[in-house]
């Protein structure tokens, strides 16, 4: 498993090793040991949610705060998506920065999000299967959010917006200049 760091510091790009052969593929998706020495700390997955979205489906942009906030690794199981975090950590020099990354089967690349980032994915492919692990359990009162067309953000979905599809919550979340961030 190989790891490299992002731009935005806290960020770390997984890449699994991926063996072919005539049956198909074998890869080791997550080593636990490996990880923490390459992010110099302990980590405790407690909770992986999977979803499941067709074309133009857009997840986000979420995040829970205290004491429910969540570190995230996100990998996808089947088709491609457009992986979006936002720095909401207010002493951050990159915050209110975006990173994006596609993720998808073939390669089997996963993205770590450490607390304090919004997080969110387009569906670029037919149907997305995407599994999230997670080191704090879901708390639906400490869940917050950013809208996920907010022009300060000005995010590039990759996609037509009359081709996004976003239930009413995701809707609802106000504009990043008004939320809660993290200190």
């Amino acid at each position: 498993m190989k790891f490299n760091k992002a731009i935005i510091p806290g960020l770390v790009i997984c890449k699994p090793l991926k063996i072919n052969d005539e049956r198909g593929f074998f890869t080791e998706h997550f080593r636990k040991d490996l990880f923490e020495d390459f992010i110099g700390s302990k980590i405790n997955f407690c909770q992986e949610n999977v979803s499941n979205s067709n074309y133009g489906v857009l997840r986000g942009l979420h995040f829970q705060i205290e004491p429910y906030a969540q570190s995230k690794l996100i990998s996808v199981l089947k088709g491609k998506i457009l992986d979006v975090v936002i720095d909401i950590r207010k002493s951050s020099k990159y915050y209110g920065k975006s990173f994006k990354i596609e993720l998808d089967d073939i390669d089997c690349k996963q993205l770590f999000i450490p607390k304090g980032f919004a997080h969110g994915f387009v569906v670029l492919s037919k149907t997305a299967k995407v599994c999230y692990k997670v080191d704090n359990y879901y708390n639906p009162e400490f869940e917050k959010g950013l809208k996920f067309d907010d022009p300060i953000l000005n995010i590039d979905w990759k996609i037509d917006k009359n081709s996004i599809i976003v239930n009413e919550k995701d809707k609802s979340y106000p504009p990043f200049d008004t939320n809660y961030f993290f200190d």
